[in-house]
């Protein structure tokens, strides 16, 4: 005999199955609504990312804000050459000073051998044209004083008779001491009157070999004129060595002052330099023909939509710069722009954009 929990059991399972059945249908549809949408928001993830890629694949206005700081490697790398160019510009300025001092010197010292030497030639020629002309006189004044000398040599012979016969009539008392004295004395100046003529005799045969042949003093004339050639030669050779060593300093110095000139319109300089905080931005190449002075800057929300004009172009640097894309995340190369901005803050956005908005709003 059933008993009366046997007899509900049956009616209860009834009474649930109804309730499981809608239970299990809200929680099929509830995960196929979340499927749909997570689906969906995948769908929408994908194709706003596939737009994204188109957008900046095609868009040839975008600009990458950078912020320059003076204590970045580049910067300080910069500053760095910077300082050693100037400085081995004052290096240079100093050694071109001492080289033009040198050389001013070294011009006045040749200007003078060179008025020398001249003056030099003419004292040589006018000594041998003297020489030329007075030698052959010499010459014939020595034939003819060695012929007054034969003369007095013969009268020698008559002077040391007379002087025997003084001495022999002094003996004999027929004159006094006195008068042979006198008359002897006179006789030893004959005698030195023809030593003095000898030596006179032998002095002008000197002068003789001297006027007519190259003598020891002509040779010291010649190696004088030798030794001041050979300064002049050796000052011209020192000269143009130092002209061209202050030409090739000139040459650098001049490299360097435009090497600085070009280098103080990087941004580095001026970010390094400037009291004034400044803002850049990196333009790739692609985009090169939108980045003109003046134009408007575009900040843009979600990096493409719903833009606002944030500033304009200031000035274009030429030097090539290398960055990470701001999207796809690879090497791009491009240049630098100087950004002035009436809203500083778009400086750290991902990307604005130059001349006008990329799309209608």
């Amino acid at each position: 005999m059933a008993t009366p929990a046997t007899e509900k059991s049956p009616a209860a399972a009834k009474s649930r199955a109804p309730l499981q059945s809608l239970a299990y249908k809200s929680v099929l549809t509830t995960y196929r609504i979340f499927a749909i949408v997570v689906l969906y928001a995948v769908l929408a993830g994908v194709l706003c990312y596939a737009f994204v890629m188109g957008f900046y694949a095609v868009n040839h206005s975008w600009a990458a804000p950078v912020i320059l700081s003076a204590s970045d490697e580049k910067s300080l790398d910069f500053m760095q050459k910077l300082v050693v160019s100037k400085q081995t510009i004052e290096d240079l300025r100093v050694d071109i000073l001492r080289q033009q001092t040198t050389l001013a010197e070294m011009n006045k010292h040749r200007a003078s051998l060179l008025a020398l030497d001249p003056e030099l030639q003419t004292a040589i020629t006018r000594e041998r044209a003297h020489d030329q002309l007075t030698g052959p006189q010499l010459a014939a004044l020595d034939v003819q004083k060695q012929a007054d000398n034969g003369k007095t040599q013969a009268l020698l012979v008559q002077i040391h008779q007379l002087e025997a016969r003084i001495n022999s009539d002094l003996a004999a008392g027929l004159i006094t001491k006195g008068d042979a004295a006198s008359q002897l004395a006179a006789l030893n100046q004959s005698e030195d009157a023809y030593t003095d003529s000898r030596i006179a005799d032998v002095l002008l045969t000197d002068s003789i070999l001297d006027k007519t042949t190259v003598g020891t003093k002509s040779l010291d004339a010649l190696e004088k004129q030798a030794e001041l050639r050979s300064e002049i030669a050796q000052l011209d050779v020192t000269l143009s060595v130092a002209e061209k060593q202050l030409q090739e300093d000139n040459r650098q110095v001049n490299q360097l002052r435009d090497a600085i000139s070009t280098a103080k319109q990087s941004p580095y300089y001026l970010n390094a330099s400037g009291d004034q905080r400044l803002y850049f931005a990196f333009v790739p190449y692609d985009n090169q023909a939108d980045a003109r002075v003046g134009a408007p800057i575009y900040d843009c929300y979600l990096n493409m939509a719903l833009c606002r004009k944030v500033g304009s172009v200031k000035q274009i640097f030429l030097g090539e710069e290398v960055i990470s894309h701001p999207i796809f995340k690879t090497q791009v190369r491009g240049l630098m722009i100087l950004m002035e901005l009436s809203h500083p803050e778009s400086a750290k956005s991902q990307t604005v954009f130059l001349g006008r908005k990329p799309l209608l709003f």
